[in-house]
């Protein structure tokens, strides 16, 4: 469902850093995850200009929402807010004011824009966050220069959003672009949302974790068994991607092989959208270069047409974990 209009079609900047201008004042935009819940006041060219941050009291509905209002009224103490977007990691209904179900944070059919609304008096925008952080990348970032994006998120789990014509694609029920449940292996790997094979089993960074927790009795892993201190609970991405930077093989083939499900699973998603750009983003996507490489050589190699058609850019994004709330706030704006 196409809900907004390319804010860059007057004013296109170059890739020195210079935003692409769009009209209105002060917005707030607001992050919520399942262990934090960030907000930042952005201006009208996506500079953030505060911030603050609070612990996610995900298991409660209410509080989160108590939460969100009081970071609101933060921000707004200190400056002029004209409006709020909320990106909020779960489906949104097409309306963008309710969150339908949030596997991480205790909603279910929760008019979480009408409620904050009351509570701040402020109009709020609600959005699933990983389209909100493809907005912020589309407006502000890596694909500034494209009128068609996909961006994919890998963090906890896999994410993404898409941009068609200069406009964020939402679905006809406000549920589109759930990639991390793209089935990639027909009777694979149990997957939260209750199905099997799905990419976010393969592809993100729990399961990274747990495939590396997994190896780590073999001979191969002892140098990353090391680092962890012998224990292999205590093996997390953070400390399997430092391991691949500083230039471990098995942590390098780990972070490499969810690299080349990635690609794969581009290749598929291109064949559908033929997107300008893929921005990937997300935690995982910190090791750089140690996982894009893969993303791109398995892309690159499954591509339907191949050899015989442009091949896009696969681009790390640029916002880092501020795309969100740049993007959540931008929507508000609009």
């Amino acid at each position: 469902m196409a809900t907004t209009t390319d804010p860059r079609g007057s004013t296109p900047e170059t890739p020195d850093g210079t935003p692409h201008g769009t009209a209105g004042g002060l917005t707030c935009g607001i992050d919520v995850g399942g262990t934090k819940i960030a907000g930042a006041v952005v201006d009208s060219h996506g500079r953030v200009l505060d911030e603050h941050r609070v612990v996610s009291p995900a298991t409660d509905a209410e509080a989160v929402e108590d939460a969100i209002a009081e970071l609101v009224a933060e921000l707004g103490s200190r400056h002029e807010l004209t409006g709020v977007g909320i990106g909020a990691a779960g489906y949104v209904d097409s309306g963008r004011k309710v969150v339908m179900f949030a596997p991480n944070v205790a909603w279910r059919d929760e008019d979480l824009g009408t409620e904050i609304q009351k509570r701040v008096g402020l109009p709020v925008v609600v959005e699933n966050d990983a389209n909100a952080a493809a907005w912020g990348e589309f407006t502000f970032g890596a694909a500034f220069d494209v009128d068609d994006m996909l961006m994919v998120t890998v963090g906890t789990g896999v994410g993404g959003g898409i941009v068609i014509d200069g406009e964020l694609y939402r679905g006809g029920f406000g549920a589109a672009a759930e990639i991390g449940h793209l089935r990639v292996v027909p009777g694979g790997r149990l997957c939260g949302c209750g199905n099997r094979g799905c990419i976010e089993q393969y592809a993100s960074g729990s399961a990274l974790v747990k495939v590396t927790r997994g190896l780590a009795s073999t001979p191969e892993a002892a140098a990353l068994l090391e680092r962890a201190g012998g224990d292999a609970a205590a093996i997390n991405g953070p400390l399997i991607t430092a391991a691949a930077a500083d230039g471990d093989p098995f942590a390098i083939e780990r972070v490499a092989e969810v690299g080349r499900w990635l690609g794969e699973a581009i290749a598929s998603l291109t064949a559908v959208l033929d997107p300008g750009a893929v921005v990937v983003g997300g935690g995982v996507s910190e090791a750089g270069d140690l996982l894009l490489d893969p993303v791109r050589e398995a892309f690159e190699g499954e591509l339907t047409g191949r050899g015989h058609r442009p091949v896009l850019e696969i681009r790390a994004a640029s916002l880092g974990n501020r795309a969100g709330v740049i993007g959540a706030a931008d929507l508000a704006r609009r």
